[in-house]
């Protein structure tokens, strides 16, 4: 007597979707979990001397990578099958207009009841700061602070804090602080005597995903501006992963020079400003990837299937 079969399911393929703005994600028939990429939005640089912003929180429950903040991945997003969920995508923070007046954070984004927190914004002169003026806020990575003043700290699972801010005396020496990156903390100031670099500092990096097929690397922070150029470091630079510049100052008597915009739909962290009105960067849009995985057919042998009814353990 031949062998017969059944087959009980049909195949679902993998599916990735990326989403650069915010939308509506309908899964597919059989998806019952996402795997993710949620990036918000990164914070905006500070101005006048301005700290790095931070980067948007980084989450993923991809495999063998990471979320911000040194922890492991996350555990896939429960979800029903052919269901729409929406997607929203944190714009970054926009700069101040004036080197006193205070940027906007990053915004979030989210899928699936899962969120990375924005980006916070570099610390500045601005009176208008929520925290002491010059002090870096926080947000899923840090905003770096300004000279003397204590960066944001990040938030847990998704980034890190920014960089201390440089001496107020002599300010020609040091610059403020960098953005904290999803994968370490902005660069910042540590006493020496006599004084030696870093003079400008960089952004903390972001993180390499390979959720799309290709490593890409998001989540930078802005580097910190300066108050004069330094001969052999003359900005701070942005963290890998879409992190903006932090300008050199073209010297006194000036207007000083803008901080580098992150990049879009990295989440990175808008440069600061530098010189004595020079405005910090815009931060970086976020960005959310999700993947459904392929769903194999199940295929009975109907001997077995018969004997199992037989025994009473069979479930269907």
């Amino acid at each position: 007597m031949p062998r017969l079969i059944g087959a009980l399911q049909t195949t679902q393929a993998e599916q990735t979707t990326t989403f650069n703005s915010s939308g509506t994600l309908t899964t597919q028939p059989q998806t019952s979990s996402l795997l993710y990429v949620i990036v918000a939005g990164g914070g905006a640089g500070g101005g006048g001397i301005g700290g790095g912003g931070g980067a948007g929180g980084y989450r993923s429950s991809v495999p063998g990578e990471s979320s911000g903040g040194g922890a492991s991945a996350e555990t896939a997003a429960p979800v029903n099958g052919n269901s729409p969920y929406p997607v929203v995508v944190g714009a970054g923070g926009t700069k101040g207009a004036a080197e006193q007046t205070k940027g906007s954070p990053g915004n979030d984004s989210s899928v699936a009841s899962v969120t990375s927190a924005g980006g916070g914004v570099g610390g500045s002169s601005a009176v208008q700061n929520s925290n002491p003026p010059g002090a870096g806020d926080p947000g899923g990575s840090g905003g770096g602070g300004f000279l003397g003043q204590s960066p944001g700290p990040g938030t847990s699972n998704q980034g890190f804090a920014g960089g201390v801010g440089g001496e107020l005396s002599p300010a020609v020496t040091y610059g403020s602080g960098g953005g904290g990156g999803a994968s370490e903390t902005g660069q910042g100031y540590t006493p020496s005597t006599p004084p030696s670099g870093p003079y400008a500092h960089d952004g903390g990096d972001g993180i390499a995903s390979s959720i799309t097929g290709s490593s890409v690397t998001r989540g930078g922070g802005g580097g910190g501006g300066m108050y004069l150029t330094r001969p052999g470091n003359i900005q701070g630079q942005g963290g890998s992963g879409g992190g903006g510049n932090g300008n050199p100052a073209p010297g006194l008597p000036g207007p000083g020079s803008s901080g580098d915009a992150g990049s879009a739909n990295t989440g990175g962290g808008g440069g600061g400003g530098s010189g004595n009105q020079g405005l910090g960067g815009n931060g970086g849009s976020g960005v959310v990837i999700v993947k459904e995985p392929f769903v194999a057919t199940s295929v009975w042998d109907m001997r077995t299937v018969y004997r199992l009814v037989k025994a009473g353990t069979w479930s269907n």
